[in-house]
């Protein structure tokens, strides 16, 4: 079987796959186009990437003998993740391997800020001696706003702790128990804000984080605060930032990712004396790309020589035929997962996944991370996966539990998912239905309901009154949406019942601020599955 190697990795990572007789390695000397990597991979098994190399669909779809591409890092952005899927190609990557360099590099930016030490290093070797121009700040005694305490914002914590450091951290979707254990003042984004010295995000790119350090917050935050990102590109608004420091709201930055990289010619922030910038530097250490390079070689040697996955991000850890017999459950349960968790509030403290009839005889644990993985969909974006969803849970102080039940019910195999927080509980339940072994959500808050497990779904509880179906499908036909399937549910007759569309798009705001208007409609949501 023959492997490419596409990107500058680990001679260490390389070695390991060199020295496996059955496999045989070939190691590109630069980046290569997608044009240029067409002919190189046809008859390739696998790809070994980092960041340079774009695997699009053309190169999947060109390389016939594909099994799996391994990127030697964290994020797959630069990996057509769908189209590997459609073309049965594992994606794996290697959680964790950057943790400890990435907190060293933002503590290593945080004293650069606090002490001036790239601009002193300049105008010394400009030849200059103006140590007034260089007057920093101490550490001791300052407050360290920490947003996302995983596990590389905990790291964070530890070293700013041992300078004497008070730190305050915000993080919705972590535990109480697991606050109250984290040796830090959990606080709100707005307290966080207001009382901070230097702030750090340490969170992946989603559609909530990006762009959420922007104008509005500098405004809360103290005059003279100095920002740190060496986290993910985009969170922190770049054309803000420049006018915060600008105003001189914010006192500083240090910056290791960007919107687009690398920043272009014309990059704004890169005129300031008062803004650090390195380029994205955080997994750039030398036992960093050694432990990612040995972790992809090891991950793709145990995929190919024994078809044992790991690591992956489009399937979970199990053997080819394993993988078979669990598919269905494993489609059912990202589906759950993931509307528990937009239904629910963003801190849980227990996600509790039980399995009855047939369900309980099959393998658990993958299906248990395909749930944990779509439920955490919000916290970790693109980034968490079936092989991270337990070490994100773990950080977040959110305990995962698997039961097997031996309840009789209506079904002869089905799941359920139900996640708590402070006493309240949201919780769905599935089944498959006929020869295909087609999902329908069964259960929905300790409702009977048929829902199609797919696109986009318009949740809200209602008076049951005569009219209120056609009104609804009125309203969705004024603004141009089109419903799919309908659940209702009633608890008795004028009494109230639980209603859910498929639509065949999204609903708009205007849309829904006018169901709300009406007084017998209430906890109206939409959810996308």
């Amino acid at each position: 079987m023959k492997i490419l190697v596409c990107d500058p990795v680990s001679a260490k990572g390389i070695a390991l796959l060199q020295q496996q007789p059955k496999l045989k390695v070939t190691v590109l000397p630069r980046k290569h186009s997608e044009e240029e990597l067409l002919p190189l991979v046809r008859d390739m098994s696998a790809l070994v990437i980092r960041s340079e190399t774009q695997v699009t669909r053309r190169v999947i779809e060109v390389c016939k003998n594909l099994r799996v591409v391994g990127r030697a890092g964290v994020g797959v952005d630069n990996v057509d993740v769908e189209a590997a899927t459609q073309n049965g190609v594992v994606v794996m990557n290697t959680p964790g391997g950057n943790t400890i360099s990435t907190a060293e590099l933002t503590f290593s930016m945080l004293m650069s800020l606090a002490r001036k030490i790239p601009q002193a290093n300049q105008s010394i070797k400009n030849g200059e001696w103006n140590r007034k121009a260089f007057q920093g700040t101490e550490l001791n005694g300052k407050t360290l706003g920490i947003i996302g305490l995983g596990r590389i914002g905990t790291e964070v914590a530890k070293r700013a702790q041992a300078f004497g450091m008070t730190v305050l951290a915000h993080d919705p979707y972590l535990s109480p128990s697991r606050a109250k254990s984290s040796q830090v003042e959990i606080v709100d984004l707005n307290h966080l804000y207001a009382q901070s010295d230097f702030i750090t995000v340490h969170m992946p790119l989603t559609d909530e984080t990006r762009g959420m350090i922007n104008s509005k917050a500098f405004e809360l935050m103290k005059k003279g605060v100095r920002i740190l990102n060496c986290a993910r590109g985009g969170i922190v608004n770049e054309s803000d930032l420049h006018e915060a420091i600008q105003s001189g709201q914010v006192g500083g930055a240090a910056l290791d990712v960007y919107e687009k990289e690398p920043p272009p010619a014309e990059f704004p922030l890169r005129a300031l004396p008062q803004v650090i910038m390195t380029p994205h530097l955080g997994a750039s250490t030398k036992e960093a790309q050694d432990n990612v390079g040995i972790e992809v070689a090891e991950a793709i040697i145990d995929f190919l020589l024994h078809g044992t996955v790991r690591n992956a991000v489009n399937i979970p850890n199990m053997d080819v035929k394993t993988f078979e017999l669990v598919r269905p459950y494993l489609g059912l349960g990202e589906k759950l997962g993931r509307l528990v968790s937009q239904l629910g509030p963003k801190r849980n403290e227990r996600l509790v996944i039980t399995y009855g009839g047939k369900a309980a005889e099959m393998p658990t644990d993958p299906i248990t991370r395909a749930v944990a993985k779509a439920f955490l969909e919000s916290v970790g974006g693109s980034e968490v996966n079936h092989v991270n969803a337990f070490v994100l849970a773990r950080s977040l102080g959110l305990q995962i539990e698997s039961v097997k039940s031996s309840e009789e019910t209506d079904y002869n195999e089905w799941l359920h998912v139900a996640a708590f927080s402070n006493g309240e509980r949201v919780s769905a339940g599935g089944t498959f239905f006929g020869r295909h072994h087609e999902p329908r959500i069964v259960r929905l808050f300790n409702q009977t309901v048929e829902i199609v497990p797919k696109g986009v779904l318009l949740l809200f509880t209602n008076k049951d009154r005569p009219g209120i179906v056609g009104y609804i499908g009125t309203l969705l036909s004024k603004h141009g949406v089109n419903i799919a399937n309908m659940s209702l549910n009633r608890d008795a007759a004028g009494g109230q019942a639980l209603t859910v569309l498929n639509l065949d798009s999204q609903p708009p705001a205007e849309l829904i601020a006018e169901i709300q208007k009406d007084p017998d409609i209430a906890k109206v949501r939409v959810v996308r599955l």
